[in-house]
């Protein structure tokens, strides 16, 4: 033979946990617990307590390609069972507990999950998922104690892990599944692959991405229930950094105090966490020294909060944009360049775009110009859970439902999502460019512009606002004088005293139009 060969590597994802209880054994992973006490564990016992899970799970009849449910906050119980699950081959279903039991069980359904996984405080929940979903048998109770279903921990405690086998399957074996929140319509189930998971996570520690290293302390606000917060369970051990979960409490307050006695080097999770972590910082003038960046992504960053948050707390704010079916970061922006709320960042290696018209049709120019955003990579989907019918185009594309422009630096702008523009006699008005202005305000806190009923015009765009200092409504639309069209201007402008957020953090307009969109 003249040609050489390399080794067979599965790049499967308990090869994380494995490397990280071989090289940084006493790195730690810590959770956040009712009345401020903290839960600390290596990543070597953090390994082993999940080999004795997976012996645990095994015991019950899970196998290779089994679904197994999580209804859980970020906690080591949660991250300890996510490595039981995917590294036997089975696949971690995770559940938004900010969703009804009816959705929730629909989902369950679907996935024919027959284990669920709660923290002890979601039980009458995970109760209310088993009364009506089909095939769920068992509720195993993490993160406390409950009057339903079985403590897991002690199970745990007295398994025996040494003769389990964890990646013992093709690379392209699916691991996780999570369901999109259903803003369009139904939700739709997205699967990740062992590979897809690893590249995404390799990704993530780019120094023009994440840049996690060894060296920080990472703060995953953002909910293990969420497109796997992120990547950063698994980013997180690759690295050998410190992982801090906040548990179920993610107020202001008790962010400050797990960064302050943590040392947090970085933050994160969606803007309106770092709004509240801002005004507690504010109000009570703690002071977060070791805290150096926070990564925002999953909705549009305010200008008005960005300033604030480099100002106060002195860190360096990276904004990002991604979705579930993209596993789910697209871009990020870097760390090295002068912050800027309209910018996402520039994609990586893995991941490629493309701006196409309305009908699909690949925009000869792609820079500086606006699109529908098409994406393509590793990581992203090829076809929702259960769906026979591909959701990419033939050229293998996946429609984001995005608009956004590329520009000359090839750093990505969203400017809005197909489903928001309002039309209005007959032509289209984007509410994320009036949105990006009214939210540059610094007395503005969220802004959201909706489309209302009108008899004239089909729909005429309105104003939502929360506030954080006086501002009259002739200031709020006097901004927008010479930066939009005079026919964008809002008809009518309403003050929140608390913006309506979603289950996944973002703000809840799908609630906006159905309390104020009807004219």
């Amino acid at each position: 033979m003249i040609d050489g060969e390399m080794q067979a590597f599965p790049l499967t994802l308990d090869k994380f946990l494995d490397h990280a209880a071989k090289w940084r054994p006493d790195a730690e992973v810590v959770t956040g617990r009712e009345g401020g006490r903290i839960d600390r564990i290596g990543y070597a016992e953090l390994k082993d307590r999940s080999r004795r899970a997976t012996a645990v799970l095994a015991a019950m009849g899970v196998k290779a390609g089994d679904r197994v449910a999580t209804l859980a906050w970020n906690s080591q119980d949660h991250v300890e069972v996510w490595y039981a699950i995917m590294g036997m081959g089975a696949v971690c279903h995770t559940l938004n507990p900010r969703l009804t039991a009816e959705q929730l069980a629909s989902m369950v359904d679907q996935s024919q999950a027959r284990i669920l996984i709660v923290s002890a405080d979601l039980a009458p929940l995970a109760a209310r998922i088993r009364a009506v979903a089909r095939d769920v048998e068992r509720l195993l109770i993490i993160d406390g104690e409950a009057a339903e279903g079985e403590s897991l921990r002690p199970l745990v405690d007295a398994a025996d892990g040494t003769g389990v086998v964890w990646g013992d399957f093709d690379e392209t074996a699916p691991c996780g599944l999570c369901f999109t929140s259903g803003t369009t319509g139904a939700p739709k189930g997205v699967t990740y692959t062992h590979r897809s998971s690893f590249l995404h996570a390799l990704r993530l520690l780019q120094v023009d991405t994440m840049a996690i290293s060894g060296g920080d302390t990472v703060l995953a606000v953002v909910p293990m229930f969420h497109a796997n917060a992120w990547g950063l369970p698994f980013a997180a051990p690759a690295a050998g950094a410190r992982l801090v979960l906040p548990g179920r409490h993610t107020d202001g307050a008790s962010l400050a105090r797990l960064i302050a006695a943590e040392g947090v080097t970085v933050g994160v999770g969606v803007p309106t966490v770092w709004l509240g972590l801002l005004e507690h910082v504010e109000a009570t003038g703690v002071v977060l020294p070791t805290l150096r960046r926070i990564i925002v992504g999953g909705a549009p960053m305010p200008p008005a909060l960005m300033e604030r948050l480099e100002t106060r707390l002195g860190v360096r704010v990276q904004t990002s944009w991604g979705m579930t079916e993209l596993s789910p970061s697209g871009v990020v922006a870097p760390s090295s360049e002068p912050s800027q709320a309209a910018l996402a960042g520039r994609p990586a290696i893995g991941v490629d775009l493309l701006l196409t018209d309305a009908e699909g049709t690949p925009l000869p120019e792609q820079r500086g110009v606006e699109g529908h955003l098409r994406v393509r990579g590793a990581a992203v989907i090829e076809r929702y859970f259960g769906d026979d019918a591909t959701a990419t185009d033939a050229s293998g594309w996946f429609p984001t439902g995005d608009l956004a422009r590329i520009d000359d630096d090839g750093n990505l702008m969203i400017t809005g999502r197909a489903k928001d523009l309002i039309k209005s006699g007959g032509e289209w008005i984007n509410p994320a460019e009036i949105e990006a202005v009214v939210g540059a305000l610094p007395e503005v806190s969220l802004a959201a512009v909706i489309g209302r009923s009108d008899d004239k015009w089909g729909e005429r765009p309105i104003l939502l606002v929360e506030t954080q200092a006086e501002v009259s409504d002739e200031a709020l639309l006097a901004c927008l004088r010479g930066r939009v069209a005079s026919w964008w201007i809002p008809d009518a402008i309403f003050r929140l005293p608390r913006m309506p957020l979603a289950a996944t953090g973002k703000i809840d307009k799908l609630r906006l139009r159905s309390e104020y969109g009807g004219g």
